[in-house]
């Protein structure tokens, strides 16, 4: 694995990472490594994977019809 040191690091931002990294019981070099990754790599989703998930949920949910008239008395409810 590769060393990277870091300098200069703002007073406040190097308090930060210390209590996220308190937080999340980690050093404080694994917590910027987290970080790190969290922002450069993010949690990018694979589409058919995200598509795949949404229609197994939609599956085990019950079928719920909406029609414009419930919607429309919906809005209107309460309204004088």
């Amino acid at each position: 694995m590769a060393t990277l040191t870091i300098k200069n690091v703002p007073e406040k931002l190097h308090e930060r990472l210390k209590e996220s990294a308190a937080q999340h019981r980690r050093s404080i070099n694994g917590e910027a490594i987290s970080c790190l990754e969290k922002a450069l790599i993010g949690n990018r989703l694979d589409p058919e994977d995200f598509l795949a998930q949404v229609r197994s949920l939609r599956a085990r949910m019950p079928r719920v019809f909406i029609t414009e008239r419930y919607l429309r008395a919906a809005k209107n409810q309460g309204r004088s």
